[in-house]
């Protein structure tokens, strides 16, 4: 894995979103939120590229858009 500096601000960037999300869900018992939120900060760990990191974590709010959108 890249440890790059790069690499570690973007992940702690996009860790931050993530653990936002969860925490929101949490508190407002919002199942889409705190499933995004979970999924963006295990990602924020696991994915070896900034820009792929961005990419996902960006797909995954997509995906939350269209949920709530749906009426989820």
């Amino acid at each position: 894995m890249n440890f790059s500096a790069g690499w570690v601000f973007t992940s702690l960037l996009v860790g931050s979103v993530g653990a936002g999300f969860f925490l929101y869900g949490k508190k407002q018992a919002r199942l889409p939120q705190l499933v995004a939120g979970i999924v963006i900060a295990i990602e924020s760990g696991l994915v070896p590229s900034p820009v792929w990191m961005c990419v996902v974590a960006a797909g995954v709010l997509g995906a939350l858009w269209f949920a709530l959108r749906a009426g989820w």
